[in-house]
């Protein structure tokens, strides 16, 4: 304890009540694999005297032992705590660690520099104002260095600071640092980057980190540490107009009904008058109520609760704003994605969309373009892969307050969630609403499905068969259709072939078309549905997110008829010829083969064809759909 003790002066009470006056730097270190960014965290810390003796002795002995300096201090092990990075001498995760200085706080965010970990590095610099961009004065500017200057943009970070670290192994040649610097510059004045500080340093030397060094005295620009301590930082966040989003309604007792959450900016008082949307319903603050009491006045980044004199209808996920300038509210979006999954992004497909408090289903409908990080450049793409950015259109089930990313990065964030393993696998700024889709209204007719159905005298259906190719699925189907064409019901049978002749016939194999094949057919049954048809849908469908989009785009016209059948079985009959086609390589994503088939979990019917004859397996139907009173009239 004995630096921390000299760097307080041993008045440790004085010296706390001296930090409560000092603003507040967060920044984060990024950059490409091993420029040195844990080092330079480490040597900041040991400078800045912010370490006990305990953690001295233990860096000195892990040093020793799992160093990469020879037994001489090895800082980037104050950093790297996990097994596997000090393992490996690489970061894995975003290691946050706090210090002070005699003029400002810190908290700093160590990011991974692989290329793999980019979703770790996005996590960290969503909450920084500045950015410290490390690059090896060894290699320049490389492919990581200007996808972190991308993204650190993108997040709206306006301070860089890029440190040429290593400088000690070009021998301090100016001319190397100011040939990357030039490169730097160049890349960054594309981003619209303004604010960029430039400094050559020896993290592991110690070179014009806390002290101006003597091996580059043609350098005449601030050490990092002054950097740090003088550039203008402060949120903006409380000069703007006041949003909380709810988190969750606080309703202890019958006389207390609250609503909890963290204001994303402005102020707010007792007696504004707020707006909660999306529903626009308007009221009165009564109460500003926290743990320590109530508050006559709350400002962004506090936590409170906030109590209304009218009884109206709120929920988690509804945003509290000023009455007098309200956010937007659209379902439709352009926004900016990173995808972050190890399996591509599928435009059609759904996700679960998380911004703020709300979490609500929606599809990455369109990519208008994907940048090339290197040279900034729109390239036209289908999908998104691991890594890359691009500019999509956004369309949620439900409506959704919102404000701009760049007025508001609460309101105007998102993550993207997979449906069914809960991981996170993109995140999206919001850049503004198509409006044109608030202005779509579904118009409604006399005659509808009811009086179609009563018609027809039957009951609608959306009969929706999957199976591997070769499962039995359009002959079981076609069966099906001709005993209920028997009985005098009107059907009509989609089948996946036929559908790519006409409709579907723009689409090829690919995970992404086949998405967008799943949901065109989906929207033509529930069409087909709506005019009192019995849908037969015959299609492999072979990922389970598409076919629950199907079923909760047509709802409870729906059923899941699993055709069941082994893939040995289905190879044996390959009645197309197909399977030994993709075998050989001839078919590129064939399902089963090169591409996977999701079995249905809880399918409404499951026809075992290794058991049953089509003939049977199509009386089963017929007594499914009995049982379920679907062919009653209406």
């Amino acid at each position: 304890m004995t630096r921390f003790v000299e760097f307080t002066g041993g008045d440790v009470e004085a010296f706390l009540q001296s930090q409560e006056n000092k603003d507040l730097l967060r920044f984060i270190t990024c950059g490409s694999v091993d420029d040195g960014k844990s080092t330079l965290i480490g040597r900041l810390l040991y400078e800045s005297k912010m370490l006990f003796e305990d953690q001295l002795s233990a860096l000195e002995a892990d040093s020793k032992k799992l160093g990469t300096q020879g037994g001489n201090l090895d800082f980037a092990l104050l950093v790297d705590g996990l097994a596997a990075e000090r393992e490996q001498g690489i970061t894995i995760d975003v290691a946050y660690r706090a210090f002070t200085t005699s003029r400002r706080k810190f908290i700093v965010a160590d990011t991974p520099g692989h290329e793999q970990y980019t979703r770790n590095m996005a996590t960290g610099a969503s909450t920084a104002d500045l950015a410290i961009i490390l690059i090896d004065a060894r290699r320049g500017v490389l492919t990581q260095t200007r996808r972190h200057t991308f993204i650190c943009t993108l997040l709206g970070i306006s301070q860089l600071v890029v440190a040429v670290n290593k400088m000690d192994l070009v021998g301090y040649s100016r001319e190397t640092f100011e040939k990357i610097e030039s490169d730097y510059r160049s890349f960054a004045k594309g981003l619209g980057a303004e604010n960029v500080t430039v400094i050559p340093v020896s993290a592991l030397a110690g070179d014009n980190m806390i002290e101006r060094s003597a091996n580059m005295p043609w350098y005449r620009g601030a050490t990092l540490m002054a950097h740090l301590e003088t550039v203008p930082v402060g949120s903006t966040a409380v000069d703007g107009p006041f949003r909380m989003p709810v988190q969750w309604v606080s309703r202890p007792d019958q006389n207390f009904r609250g609503f909890a959450g963290t204001i994303a900016s402005g102020r707010v008082k007792k007696g504004d008058a707020l707006k909660v949307l999306p529903s626009a319903r308007q009221s009165i603050v009564e109460r500003i109520v926290t743990f320590d009491g109530d508050l006559e006045e709350a400002f962004a980044e506090q936590a409170v609760t906030i109590t209304l004199k009218d009884e109206i209808d709120v929920s988690r996920g509804d945003v509290l704003c000023a009455g007098a300038a309200p956010v937007e509210v659209s379902d439709q979006f352009e926004a900016q994605v990173l995808w972050m999954g190890d399996s591509e992004m599928l435009p059609g497909r759904p996700y679960i969309i998380k911004s703020a408090t709300k979490s609500v289903s929606g599809t990455l409908d369109k990519i208008k373009f994907k940048v090339n990080v290197n040279t900034l450049e729109h390239v036209a793409a289908k999908t998104l892969a691991l890594n890359e950015i691009g500019t999509c259109v956004l369309e949620l089930d439900t409506p959704l307050a919102f404000a701009p990313y760049r007025q508001n990065k609460a309101l105007g964030s998102f993550i993207i969630i997979d449906r069914f393993t809960n991981n996170t696998v993109g995140m999206g700024l919001i850049t503004f609403a198509l409006r044109r889709a608030a202005n779509i209204h579904w118009q409604a007719t006399d005659v509808n499905k009811v009086s179609r159905a009563h018609l027809l005298k039957q009951q609608p259906a959306v009969l929706w068969f999957t199976g591997l190719s070769g499962a039995g699925k359009s002959t079981i189907a076609n069966l099906v259709e001709k005993k209920l064409h028997a009985e005098g019901r009107l059907t009509y049978l989609l089948d996946g072939d036929n559908v790519r002749h006409g409709l579907n016939r723009d689409l090829g194999f690919t995970d992404a078309d086949r998405v967008e094949n799943i949901r065109r057919v989906a929207e033509v049954a529930k069409l087909m549905a709506d005019a009192g048809l019995i849908v037969l849908v015959s299609f492999i469908s072979p990922f389970k997110a598409e076919r629950l989009m199907a079923r909760e785009r047509i709802g409870a016209d729906f059923a899941e008829i699993f055709v069941d059948t082994s893939l040995a079985e289905a190879e044996r009959r390959d009645v197309k010829g197909l399977y030994a086609k993709a075998r050989r390589g001839d078919i590129k994503n064939f399902t089963g083969i090169s591409s996977p088939y999701e079995a249905p979990e809880k399918p409404e019917l499951r026809i075992d064809t290794g058991l049953h004859k089509p003939e049977e397996a199509a009386d089963a139907i017929i007594a499914f759909l009995r049982a379920k009173e679907d062919l009653t009239t209406p």
